[in-house]
């Protein structure tokens, strides 16, 4: 099998260590197997005629290997938690610590605050921790770390990686901690530190490129459709109510989508990804007349980054992840809704609803609780293995490794010609464009 290049993971060293793990090779013997490191998973298990895009890409299977490159004596491990919070984060550190202590080890720091506590001048000191401290965590939403967003300086990490005898760091965040989680990596391997980086994803986006899907998001499904549906019951219950749901997604509407599928209570769902327009014939405010004059009462779920372009004004700048700042759209459409049926002369009632916050600040369900641990401690055999500037994702149900690089040129966005998007429609009756 020919791997492209695009999907080889970089390693610092061959693995000459035997694991102690108590895993086998034998297949049918009642133990767990070890992973071979030839394993390997199918992007793009269908076929569609005339699309080969992906179809001959493969990805390192992750897995426990039977040999693998550092003396558990010889680690000083350290995991960072960056970015907005999101549920499953104290899952992953209670699970990295629980594997690494599997694997004999017990020098785990928590850094505290995000990247920031990798420079010396911001940080607070890190946590050392146990089993333990991080017993019953995973009860508890956010990060016992502590996070922050933006970059640090990548020589200020690794003199600090270096001096405080760090080899093995987890890097667990999004898109642009990902960036950053490279950026580490590729300076290790300049300066031959002998540090390996691991990334773990964690976005209620599911924005991660590879990566179906992150933890945090099945949650934050859970948390909107509970929300949508008390939007539902407060249009029906109001004369001419409209319920409005602003939910997040800056550049992918997959958390709108999910949730609008899981409910079957929304009547039109916009998205980043899918431009519409608001006036005119089969615009938004008509086909809502529409709904309104038939049933009486509708429901709108809006992702944060949709409709970006109807909003005039200066531009907001970049926030300290460098993401583009957003316009609200929620309150943009609910005032636009307002004075096109005041114009109208139609009595409407508006329930606005912006759960974002909430829905990422509560703690994983069974399934983000499942994911994080399998990330968690995929990324911990990963970086026993030495491999390193790679992600642990999750694919077809097996989990893989990601080269960094593949992961941050693009963030993975909703495609207009999806099942999922096709559901939408079909749930919504929307128009496929208005």
């Amino acid at each position: 099998m020919l791997i492209p290049a695009k999907t080889i993971i970089d390693n610092i060293g061959e693995c000459k260590v035997t694991s102690p793990l108590p895993l086998s090779n034998v297949y049918g013997d009642g133990t767990g197997n070890f992973t071979p490191d030839a394993a390997r998973v199918r992007h793009d298990t269908s076929v569609k005629t005339g699309v080969i895009e992906h179809a001959d890409i493969f990805f390192e299977k992750a897995g426990a290997r039977e040999k693998i490159y550092f003396k558990p004596m010889d680690v000083r491990a350290a995991i960072v938690t960056c970015g907005g919070i999101c549920p499953g984060l104290n899952n992953v550190v209670r699970s990295v610590v629980n594997q690494l202590s599997r694997y004999g080890i017990s020098d785990i720091l928590g850094i505290r605050d995000g990247y920031r506590g990798l420079n010396p001048a911001l940080a607070a000191q890190p946590i050392h921790l146990t089993g333990a401290m991080v017993d019953h965590i995973h009860r508890e939403g956010g990060t016992i770390l502590g996070t922050s967003r933006g970059p640090q300086d990548t020589d200020v990490i690794l003199d600090y990686l270096q001096e405080a005898g760090i080899n093995m760091l987890f890097c667990v965040g999004g898109d642009g901690t990902q960036r950053g989680c490279h950026d580490i990596a590729v300076g290790s391997k300049s300066r031959r530190a002998g540090i390996v980086a691991i990334g773990i994803p964690k976005t209620i986006d599911n924005d991660i490129n590879f990566v179906s899907p992150s933890f945090g998001f099945a949650t934050a499904l859970e948390e909107v459709q509970k929300v949508i549906d008390c939007a539902h019951t407060e249009a029906k219950c109001a004369i001419g109510g409209i319920g409005i749901v602003k939910v997040m997604g800056r550049e992918s509407g997959f958390i709108a989508a999910g949730a609008t599928i899981a409910s079957q209570e929304v009547n039109f769902t916009l998205v980043p990804e899918m431009p519409f327009k608001l006036r005119g014939k089969r615009g938004l405010l008509d086909l809502l007349k529409k709904r309104m004059l038939a049933k009486s009462h509708a429901v709108v779920v809006i992702a944060e980054g949709a409709g970006q372009e109807l909003m005039h004004g200066d531009e907001q700048g970049v926030d300290k992840s460098g993401n583009k700042k957003l316009k609200d759209i929620g309150v943009f459409i609910a005032r636009q809704i307002k004075e096109f049926f005041a114009a109208e002369g139609m009595e409407i009632n508006i329930k606005y609803f912006d759960p974002s916050y909430s829905i990422r600040s509560v703690s994983a369900n069974c399934t983000d609780a499942l994911l994080s641990d399998i990330m968690a401690r995929n990324a911990v055999h990963a970086a026993m293995a030495g491999k390193t500037d790679c992600l642990v994702g999750a694919l077809h149900g097996d989990s893989i490794h990601v080269p960094l690089p593949l992961v941050t040129a693009e963030r993975k966005r909703l495609n207009p010609e999806s099942e999922t998007w096709v559901r939408v429609h079909e749930s919504t009756n929307q128009p496929l464009n208005f």
